[in-house]
């Protein structure tokens, strides 16, 4: 049968994909626009399958506070590129995905994939529509959500970096602090914090340092307790210099307030995933006896 340009029109628009690809599936389904959408899911998903290997290291970190500042969401959606993440398509799903976290907190992102978003699809009918249509790989990476007595403020370096701090600070501070902490990287709030495990490490490292140098005994215990407590203030949030004002330690400008950080949340984008190494002058020979 004749498939009309305005069935072809409202199928892209319901679907995204390309007019041919909407003309063939309206054509294999003989104009029954639900079906042939149906159908284009179907070979989303089949798409979104052969792309599911593909190195996602890209992408964009989404934060969402309630207006109170007692609730918030901080979710990290990848992409293999950063062309495709500042994509407007792109964009509208990471923010209905930090939405759909927002109103039904999930427990995980199992959990997310399954719950729907407002356009009725799942999370993850939308992933693999959004992957047939970009022709990237697309992953919901992690997620959190924070509930504080005392008040939550976030900072986002554009979008690579998303910090929320759960904070007693006025807004002002928080804020600075939530700015130092993407610059400077914590790793905790206080010592208190630090896995024994990692001091032990550090220990081991500075030992061996120490005794290659040759010194008394005595000293060499001075030294250790010294850079122990050197590396500690480096990866602690109090006990950093603060990014605005070095001459004090964040802890020491908390204190001035009678403040304190009960905790943070810092994303980074791609942050512990390993990017694959192109060869492409291997890739086109690949090509080529292929």
């Amino acid at each position: 049968m004749a498939i009309s340009a305005s069935l072809v029109k409202e199928l892209r628009e319901r679907t995204g994909a390309g007019m041919m690809e909407c003309k063939k599936a309206l054509v294999e389904c003989d104009g029954d626009i639900e079906a042939a959408a149906d159908l284009m899911r179907k070979s989303g998903a089949a798409k979104a399958d052969k792309k599911a290997g593909r190195i996602a290291a890209d992408g964009s970190v989404k934060v969402k506070v309630s207006d109170d500042g007692k609730k918030a969401v901080i979710v990290e959606i990848n992409s293999e590129t950063d062309f495709v993440a500042k994509d407007s398509n792109f964009q509208a799903f990471a923010d209905a995905v930090a939405d759909v976290i927002f109103s039904v907190e999930p427990a995980s992102v199992e959990a997310l994939n399954a719950l729907p978003t407002a356009n009725g699809q799942t999370v993850e009918q939308a992933r693999e529509a959004l992957i047939a249509k970009i022709g990237e790989n697309i992953k919901v990476r992690r997620f959190e959500i924070v509930n504080s007595a005392d008040g939550l403020v976030y900072y986002q370096h554009g979008a690579r970096i998303g910090v929320l701090v759960d904070s007693t600070a006025d807004v002002e501070m928080a804020r600075d602090i939530a700015m130092h902490i993407a610059a400077a990287r914590p790793q905790c709030v206080d010592e208190s914090e630090v896995p024994a495990e990692l001091i032990e490490k550090e220990k081991e490292i500075l030992i061996a340092q120490a005794e290659s140098s040759g010194k008394p005994a005595a000293i060499i215990e001075k030294m250790i307790q010294g850079r122990l407590v050197k590396f500690l203030a480096e990866i602690t949030l109090l006990g950093q210099p603060f990014v605005k004002d070095p001459d004090q330690t964040v802890g020491k400008l908390l204190a001035s307030a009678n403040a304190k950080v009960n905790r943070f949340i810092r994303y980074e984008v791609g942050e512990g995933i390993e990017k694959k190494q192109e060869d492409f002058a291997a890739e086109v020979m690949a090509q080529v006896k292929g």
